[in-house]
C-alpha cells in the first residue's frame, strides 16, 4: 500500500500554549480584584479600574483569552492527527494567532477605556467585531482546507464539534454584532429594547453553548480517550449527543429573559428547549465519564485524569442546573442574583478551567519529548483548584438564595420586610469575602501549574515537527457508510456535513428571531414613550461606559415584591427607541427603571460623588471624574444621525439644533443643583447622567 510522509505543526501549539497559560493568570487576576473590590470598594483604585469596566474585562479575559486560546491550543494539536495531514496553512495558523492575540490586546485598552456597547460577552467596539470575524474566518478557511486535504476518510467526533463551533460561533457573532458606527470606537445597536434583548441572549447563552462547550467537547472526545488509554464508551451515543446537542442548545437563549418584557412564546420557548437540553447534555457527560470504564485505577495516580474527571462532572452539574434555572418558579427566585454567578462559575472554573489544564499537563510533556516535572505539584494544583471552586460557589449560593428570599420577604402585615435594598447587600459580605478565599486558592494552584510546566519545558527539547505518515485517502469500502444509521456517509463528506450542522442551527435561530421584527404586535407601542433628549443620549452613554450596566438591572418584573420595591412592572413599548438594551443579568444595586425623579438632582449628584453619603453602608465606589470632566458633546449630531438611522424618529435636521437643546436643559439642571448649595458647571459628565436617570420611567403614569 502507498504510504505519503508528511510532518506535524507543533509550533502552533506551542504559541497557543504560552498565550493560554499567559492569559489564564491575567483573567483569574483581573477576577480575583473584582471580587476584592465587591467589599472594599476602597480598591476602586482609578477611573479605569473600577468594578465596573474591570468585570468585561475579566469575563472577556477568561472566555476569549483563555479558554479561546485553550481551544485553539487543543484543536491544532489535535485536528492534525486526527485528519492525519498538516494544518492546511502555516501562514493561516499564524495569522490566527497573532491576529487573535491582537484582539484580546484591543479587547483589554478599549474595555478600560470605557468603550463598550455594554452586551454582555459582546462588549466590543465595531471595529474589534469586524477583526474577529476576519480572524474567525481565517480560522475556518485554515480548518476546511485542513480537512479537505485529510488522509482519514471518516472524520472522527472531535472534528464535528470543531465544525459546528466555527459555522454557529460565526453566524451568532456576525448577526448579533449589527451596529451602526458613530465614530470609530462608538455604535449603536441596529436593534432596540425587546429586540434586542432577545437577539443578544440567542447571542449570549449560544456563546457560552458553542464557544465554551462544544468545541471543549470535542477536545474530550479527542483527549480523554488519550489520557486514560480507553477508547470513547459509545460511537452511537457521541452521534445522538452531537446532533441533538447542536440542534436544541440555540432555541434556549430566551431563559435568561424570563418574566421580562420579552413575549411569552418566547420565553416558553426557551424554558421548553432548556430543560430538553439535560438529555444530549447528560449523554455527552455520562460518554466522558464511561470511557474511563476499567481505568479507575490511573485515575488515583494520574492528575491529568483527575482534571478531566472533575472537569466532565461540573460540566454535568452546570447542564443539569442550568435547565433548572430555566424553569419559571426557579428563575423567579435565582435571577439578578449571586445564584446565576455561582452556576456560571461551575462552568468556567471546573469545566473550562480544569478540562484545559488537565490538556496542557498532557500535552507539555509531549511537545517537549519529556516527562511531567512533579506529579507531586500537578495534584496539589488539582487540590487547590478544588478546594477554590467549592469555597467559591458555595458561599455564592448562599449569597444568591438570601438575595432572592430577602427580596421577596414580606412582614405579617403585608408590606415588605426589607425596603432598603441595601439591607440585602450588607448581608451578602461574609459570602463575598468566602468567594476571595476561594479565588485566591484556585489562582494559588494555577501559578503552582505554571511553576510546573515552566520546570517541565526547561527540562525537555521542543519538538517543532513531528514526522509521520499515513497512506492517502481512501475510498470507502462497500457498505461501510451505511452503518450507524447511514453516519459514516455523512462523516466522509464534509461539505455535506457541514452544510447539514447550519441548517440544524438555523432552524431555532429564524424561528425565534425573525417574529420578533415581522410580527408587530410583539412590541406593542405606547404613545407617550418618547425619545431621549440630547442631553439624555450624552448621559445615557456614560452610564454604558462606566458599567453601570453590570450592576443595576433596568427592568421590573411582575411580582408583587417587585412592584412594591420599585414601581409599575415594565412594558415592552417603554424600550422601543434604547439601543442597546440595558435590562442587566445581575442586581449588586437596586434595579433603576423607576428612578426617575424618585431623589432630587442634588441626590444624584452627592450619590455619585461619595455613595455612602447617601446610602450609608453602601458598596458601590465613587466617581469623583464625573464632577470634575468635562461632557464632550462634539458628536451629538453625528449621534443623532446613527440613531435615526436605526429608526429613532428624531426629526429632519434635529442635529443642528441637538447642541442649543443640550445646553438649555443642562444648565436647567446645574441650576437646580445651585439652588440646592451645590455649585457646578452645566457642561460637566455629572449633569448629562443625571439627566438620564431622571428621565428613567417617567414615560408612563399609572394610577
Amino acid at each position: 500500500m502507498e504510504v505519503e510522509k508528511f510532518r506535524y505543526d507543533n509550533e502552533i501549539v506551542r504559541m497557543f500554549l504560552f498565550a493560554t497559560v499567559l492569559w489564564a493568570i491575567v483573567g483569574l487576576i483581573v477576577g480575583l480584584l473584582i471580587a476584592l473590590q465587591l467589599p472594599f470598594p476602597g480598591l476602586n483604585l482609578s477611573e479605569a479600574l473600577t468594578f465596573g469596566r474591570l468585570r468585561p474585562l475579566h469575563t472577556n479575559a477568561v472566555i476569549f483569552a483563555f479558554v479561546g486560546n485553550g481551544i485553539f491550543l487543543g484543536y491544532y494539536y489535535s485536528a492534525q492527527r486526527l485528519l492525519k495531514t498538516r494544518n492546511f496553512s502555516d501562514l493561516l495558523s499564524r495569522i490566527h494567532f497573532w491576529g487573535w492575540q491582537l484582539i484580546i490586546v484591543a479587547a483589554a485598552l478599549t474595555l478600560l477605556s470605557g468603550h463598550t456597547t455594554s452586551k454582555e460577552y459582546a462588549e466590543l467596539e465595531w471595529p474589534i467585531d469586524i477583526a474577529i470575524a476576519v480572524v474567525w474566518v481565517v480560522w475556518g478557511i485554515n480548518m476546511i482546507g485542513t480537512i479537505l486535504k485529510r488522509r482519514e476518510k471518516h472524520m472522527y467526533v472531535a472534528i464535528w464539534f470543531y465544525l459546528s463551533t466555527l459555522i454557529t460561533v460565526a453566524v451568532l457573532h456576525i448577526v448579533n454584532s449589527f451596529e451602526m458606527p458613530v465614530s470609530f470606537l462608538k455604535s449603536y445597536s441596529l436593534y432596540a429594547g425587546v429586540q434586542d434583548a432577545l437577539v443578544q441572549w440567542w447571542y449570549g447563552h449560544n456563546a457560552v453553548a458553542f464557544f465554551l462547550t462544544t468545541p471543549v467537547l470535542g477536545l474530550m472526545y479527542y483527549y480523554m480517550p488519550k489520557a486514560a488509554e480507553r477508547p470513547v464508551y459509545s460511537y452511537k451515543l457521541s452521534i445522538i449527543h452531537f446532533w441533538a446537542l447542536i440542534f436544541i442548545y440555540i432555541w434556549a437563549g430566551p431563559h435568561h429573559l424570563l418574566y421580562s418584557a420579552t413575549p411569552d412564546w418566547a420565553q416558553s420557548l426557551g424554558t421548553v428547549f432548556s430543560i430538553m437540553l439535560i438529555a444530549p447534555s447528560w449523554g455527552g457527560m455520562l460518554n466522558g465519564l464511561l470511557t474511563l470504564r476499567g481505568a479507575w485505577d490511573k485515575v488515583r495516580t494520574d492528575p491529568v485524569l483527575k482534571f478531566f474527571v472533575v472537569a466532565i462532572t461540573a460540566y454535568g452539574m452546570a447542564t443539569f442546573e442550568g435547565p433548572m434555572l430555566s424553569i419559571k418558579s426557579v428563575n423567579a427566585l435565582s435571577h439578578f442574583t449571586d445564584w446565576t454567578i455561582a452556576h456560571v462559575h461551575v462552568g468556567a472554573l471546573g469545566w473550562n478551567g480544569f478540562f484545559i489544564f488537565g490538556m496542557i499537563y498532557w500535552l507539555t510533556p509531549r511537545l517537549y519529548n519529556t516527562k511531567l516535572f512533579s506529579i507531586k505539584m500537578a495534584n496539589a494544583h488539582f487540590w487547590l483548584g478544588t478546594l477554590g471552586i467549592l469555597f467559591y460557589v458555595i458561599p455564592i449560593y448562599w449569597a444568591g438564595i438570601t438575595q432572592g428570599l430577602m427580596w421577596k420577604q414580606f412582614t405579617p402585615d403585608g408590606v415588605l420586610q426589607y425596603p432598603n435594598f441595601l439591607e440585602t447587600v450588607l448581608q451578602l459580605i461574609p459570602m463575598y469575602m468566602l468567594r476571595i478565599i476561594g479565588g485566591s486558592l484556585y489562582i494559588a494552584g494555577a501559578l503552582l501549574g505554571v511553576f510546573n510546566l515552566i520546570k517541565t519545558i526547561r527540562g525537555g527539547t521542543f519538538v517543532r515537527e513531528v514526522e509521520a505518515e499515513a497512506p492517502p485517502l481512501r475510498a470507502a469500502k462497500a457498505g461501510e457508510e451505511n452503518t450507524y444509521w447511514g453516519h459514516r456517509w455523512l462523516e466522509s463528506r464534509p461539505v455535506q456535513f457541514t452544510l447539514l450542522a447550519f441548517v440544524a442551527i438555523a432552524i431555532g435561530s429564524v424561528i425565534l428571531n425573525v417574529p420578533m421584527f415581522v410580527i408587530k404586535s410583539n412590541i406593542p407601542t405606547i404613545a407617550s414613550v418618547k425619545p431621549y433628549t440630547p442631553l439624555e443620549v450624552e448621559g445615557r452613554d456614560i452610564y454604558i461606559r462606566e458599567g453601570c450596566v453590570g450592576c443595576h438591572s433596568q427592568m421590573v418584573r411582575p411580582f408583587r415584591s417587585e412592584t412594591e420595591r420599585y414601581g409599575e412592572y415594565s412594558k415592552a413599548g417603554e424600550y422601543v427607541y434604547d439601543h442597546p438594551f440595558l435590562w442587566g443579568s445581575k442586581r449588586t444595586g437596586p434595579d433603576l427603571l423607576r428612578v426617575g425623579r424618585k431623589y432630587p438632582d442634588a441626590w444624584h449628584f452627592n450619590h455619585m460623588f461619595d455613595p455612602p453619603t447617601m446610602s450609608p453602608g453602601s458598596i458601590m465606589p465613587p466617581y469623583p471624574w464625573l464632577l470634575e470632566d468635562k461632557l464632550d458633546y462634539s458628536s451629538i449630531g453625528s449621534k443623532i444621525s446613527s440613531l435615526r438611522a436605526v429608526g429613532v424618529p428624531y426629526p429632519a435636521g434635529f442635529e443642528s439644533k441637538a447642541p442649543a437643546e443640550l445646553k438649555k436643559q443642562a444648565e436647567t439642571i446645574a441650576a437646580n443643583l445651585g439652588a440646592s448649595g451645590l455649585k457646578t458647571s452645566w457642561d460637566r459628565e455629572i449633569i448629562a447622567l443625571i439627566a438620564y436617570l431622571q428621565r428613567l420611567g417617567t414615560d408612563i403614569k399609572v394610577e
